[in-house]
This record gives C-alpha cells, sequence and structure tokens, in this order.
C-alpha cells in the first residue's frame, strides 16, 4: 500500500493544525470584533501599506486568494465601512482599496484580541521554539 511520506505526512498535519487554528481564531474575532481570521488579515496588510491603501489585485496576492474572492470579502466590510473603494487617479482601470478610520479602530482592537490569544495558542513553547517554528514555517517554499 502506498503511504505517505514523512513530508506529506507534516504537510497533512499542517493542513490540519492550521484549520483548526483558523476556526478558533474565526470564532473568537467573530464573537468579539464580528470580523473572520481572512477580514483581519485583510485589514492587517492595508493597515502596513503606504497610505493604507491596495490595488485589490495586489491584496489577494498576499492574501493567497482569487481576485473575485476578494471583491466578495471586501463587499460586507465596504457596506460597514471599514475599508473603501479608491479610484486610481492614473489608470481608471485599477480597483484600489482603502482601510478607513473605523477599519484601522477594528484593526487596532481586534490585533489587540489576538496577541492576548496567541500567547494561549503559544504558550506550551518557550520562547527558542517560538522563534524555531517561525523560522522554520519562513524557510518553507511556497
Amino acid at each position: 500500500m502506498n503511504q505517505p511520506n514523512a513530508n506529506t505526512q507534516t504537510l497533512i498535519q499542517l493542513w490540519t493544525q492550521t484549520n483548526a487554528l483558523v476556526r478558533q481564531l474565526d470564532a473568537h474575532l467573530g464573537a468579539v470584533h464580528g470580523l473572520g481570521f481572512a477580514e483581519y488579515m485583510a485589514l492587517h496588510h492595508l493597515n502596513a501599506a503606504p497610505q493604507l491603501m491596495l490595488r485589490r489585485i495586489d491584496l489577494a496576492r498576499v492574501l493567497c486568494r482569487s481576485a473575485s474572492g476578494v471583491t466578495k470579502m471586501l463587499n460586507p466590510m465596504e457596506k460597514v465601512g471599514l475599508v473603501s473603494k479608491q479610484v486610481n487617479p492614473r489608470d481608471a482601470r485599477v480597483s484600489l482599496v482603502k482601510l478607513t478610520a473605523a477599519g484601522l479602530r477594528s484593526y487596532q482592537q481586534a490585533n489587540n484580541s489576538l496577541n492576548q490569544l496567541s500567547a494561549g495558542v503559544f504558550q506550551h513553547l518557550d520562547t527558542a521554539d517560538a522563534e524555531q517554528l517561525h523560522g522554520l514555517l519562513s524557510g518553507l517554499s511556497t
């Protein structure tokens, strides 16, 4: 019988742990802030962007989603005022997304919650193990 090799087993375990963690993060962020983890990540990338703004296609790329998937995710966020559509003055075909003041406040509040929640997620790792995990994940080829 053909069994998964060690690398495949590691990928399976990584996928399982990641999905369980995202489900936990979605539940917490949703209950407290009305955001899922994917929405938090969109706000996170917009917060880090120059002028709090990204092209929609660039946001899709950093979120590892399709452009249409990001559009579906951003539409409700726009309706509640977390993000706004902006027109690119140089090219009207390019769609820009900007973090609003309300979006920035939501991001900061969710970030505080996530900082506290992450302490519990990594409570069984000492600092050296956490740094090693970060380094290992950073070294993965995607």
